[in-house]
């Protein structure tokens, strides 16, 4: 292919010549995307997990097995604010949903935020994954607006839904 050669000027296409790294729609819409705080101030955000992929893995004994990773990860900041401790079971409801999960504590994320992972909820009726039921977890989707669409990539939006947490008694 021979030595390497400039080709940026050429190919660029934008009105200024100059690589966009914010275009101004995006700039424009920035006001959007701060985080709405619910009632308890926390706002939802999606996870993956090493063991699994979306949730296609999760009928495999030797990738669900060990701690539970279908967990609500808090700051323990919050946790203590809301009298949860780790492993308790903590009530998360939106504007259309409320499901009850397990508290996993760290400062891997920051206040004011909860993450549960996606891909989980297996012990639908008429599931047929026995170990998946086994393992079944929470279906965050139903804590997530039917529907809701970013306007500027079309992309359903899985983040920054405002939640409230309360602890179960």
């Amino acid at each position: 292919l021979g030595p390497l050669q400039p080709r940026l000027p050429e190919v660029l296409r934008t009105p200024t010549g100059n690589i966009q790294l914010a275009p101004t729609e995006l700039l424009e819409d920035a006001a959007r995307l701060l985080p709405l705080p619910g009632k308890s101030g926390m706002v939802l955000i999606g996870r993956r997990d090493l063991r699994s992929n979306n949730s296609w893995m999760h009928n495999l004994d030797l990738l669900v097995k060990g701690p539970p990773v279908c967990t609500m990860m808090i700051h323990p900041d919050d946790a203590a604010r809301l009298g949860l401790t780790s492993g308790e079971l903590a009530r998360v409801t939106s504007e259309v949903g409320s499901l009850e999960i397990a508290a996993q504590l760290t400062d891997a994320i920051m206040p004011g935020v909860i993450s549960i992972p996606h891909g989980w909820g297996h012990g639908a009726r008429g599931s047929r994954m026995a170990v998946a039921s086994d393992h079944a977890g929470v279906n965050v989707n139903r804590l997530i607006p039917a529907g809701t669409v970013e306007p500027l990539s079309g992309n359903a939006i899985q983040n920054a839904v405002p939640v409230t947490v309360e602890r179960l008694s």
